[in-house]
């Protein structure tokens, strides 16, 4: 019963989550609050008039919140669950990243400050512009290559068309 209405809430904290983080929806509360805010003269400005706004952006605030929640939660479980796949499979991560999240405040400062010690050690550095040259390299051989193969591509389908084009104009089909 409890694992079923823990998914049934899911589902719709996701939902919900996903359709209040649209455009529309955004649009649709500008929309009532010029609403209401034209009003106002009509009503002389009274406090049920400031009541209703209030009231309603409170209620709304208040579940939204813990939609949110669930919704963040799930994803940085998610996001979190992949890093440490990643941590897993890379051989020269060091394992025991898995988890960092359990660590305490003080303890992932350390670990910030020795990634900013790594970053200025003229080694480092250097093995990062050597890695960063490696990819720059990677990426543009592959777009050589996909430019290549898209002039074979269009070579190859040149007299394919031209086959095409002409026996169609030969054997004009009806259009059905």
């Amino acid at each position: 019963m409890k694992r079923k209405f823990k998914n049934h809430f899911r589902k719709i904290a996701n939902t919900i989550s996903t359709w209040a983080g649209s455009a529309g929806v955004f649009l649709g509360a500008v929309l009532i609050v010029l609403v209401w805010a034209s009003t106002g003269p009509i009503f002389e400005f009274s406090d049920t008039w400031q009541l209703i706004i209030n009231t309603g952006t409170t209620i709304i605030t208040f579940l939204m919140v813990f939609l949110i929640q669930n919704t963040q939660n799930r994803d940085t479980k998610a996001i979190q669950l992949k890093l440490d796949e990643l941590i897993y499979s890379t051989k020269t991560a060091r394992d025991t990243f898995v988890g960092l999240e359990e660590l305490t405040d003080e303890e992932l400062a350390e670990l910030d400050n020795e990634f900013k010690k790594l970053s200025q050690d003229p080694t480092t550095a250097k093995a990062l512009a050597k890695l960063h040259r490696k990819i720059e390299a990677e990426h543009a051989k592959r777009l050589t290559l996909r430019s290549q193969a898209g002039k074979v591509v269009g070579t190859l389908l040149r007299p394919i068309a031209a086959v095409t084009t002409n026996s169609s104009v030969k054997h004009k089909h009806p259009i059905q």
